[in-house]
């Protein structure tokens, strides 16, 4: 039986940054921009392996200690990981780049299960980054790390100062940008997301603010038929992306406005 390292278990302190269940530990000790203190881990498996080449402390431990560390509710499955916050992205480097691009804006987007949600799209769907103001939003955490299934170390998440200036800085780089409101009169699919485009969302029921809403060059709404008046923001995104990708990639075009 392995030896286990004993814990007096106790709720992580404000300034630490712990990840935990599988996908986000395993893509966490992958990204080698990612700078890792130690790894927890209930049973032996492949995230010890990888943390070992990398030269990090691995401790075996009691699923009680992470029930302590982590509350009841979390889904750790028996892994944890302390590590750093990543470091900030160069937005303008990365929008810079030639080619098609897509780029995500959230505004007042305060869950960190929604902006996990969100990345875990723009991985899919090729967005280039994310993009959150520096202020109201929410910082690196587990439970954002978790929803993002790993692509929190894979898709640039970036925070600017202004959101609306930084759209302006953008356009400079031949992006222009569409604000996503359930109740514009513009089909989203009827215009062409096939180049370098932006697409803001604000959070379900708060919206965008206005000064970001006048720096969009459109406003643009999901058809949806049914009761439902809105989407979560989450859900919003990923049929945006998908959209641009297929006008992008599957021979897609935007439909002739009426």
């Amino acid at each position: 039986m392995p030896n286990r390292t004993q814990h007096r278990g106790k709720p992580p302190a404000a300034d630490e940054l712990w990840l935990h269940g599988r996908h986000a530990v395993a893509a966490a000790l992958a990204n080698r921009s990612r700078t890792v203190r130690r790894l927890l881990q209930t049973e032996a498996g492949d995230a010890a392996a990888a943390a070992r080449r990398r030269g990090i402390p691995v401790e075996t431990v009691e699923r009680r200690l992470l029930d302590r560390r982590f509350g009841t509710g979390a889904v750790h499955q028996g892994i944890a990981l302390q590590c750093d916050p990543l470091p900030p992205p160069d937005l303008e480097a990365i929008a810079a780049e030639p080619g098609p691009a897509r780029l995500l804006l959230l505004d007042r987007v305060t869950d960190p299960r929604n902006v996990g949600a969100v990345l875990r799209s723009a991985e899919a769907f090729g967005a280039r980054a994310v993009v959150l103001p520096a202020a109201g939003a929410p910082a690196e955490s587990a439970a954002l790390a978790k929803a993002a299934a790993g692509a929190l170390e894979r898709v640039p998440l970036a925070r600017v100062v202004n959101l609306a200036r930084m759209l302006e800085r953008l356009k400079a780089a031949g992006y222009w940008f569409v604000a996503l409101d359930g109740t514009a009169d513009l089909a989203l699919d009827r215009l062409d997301l096939a180049d370098r485009v932006g697409l803001v969302l604000g959070a379900e029921g708060a919206g965008i603010r206005r000064l970001v809403r006048r720096a969009c060059d459109f406003e643009a709404a999901i058809p949806m038929s049914g009761g439902a008046d809105s989407l979560n923001v989450a859900v919003a995104a990923g049929i945006a992306l998908y959209e641009a990708h297929r006008q992008t990639y599957m021979g897609g075009e935007a439909a002739e406005a009426s």
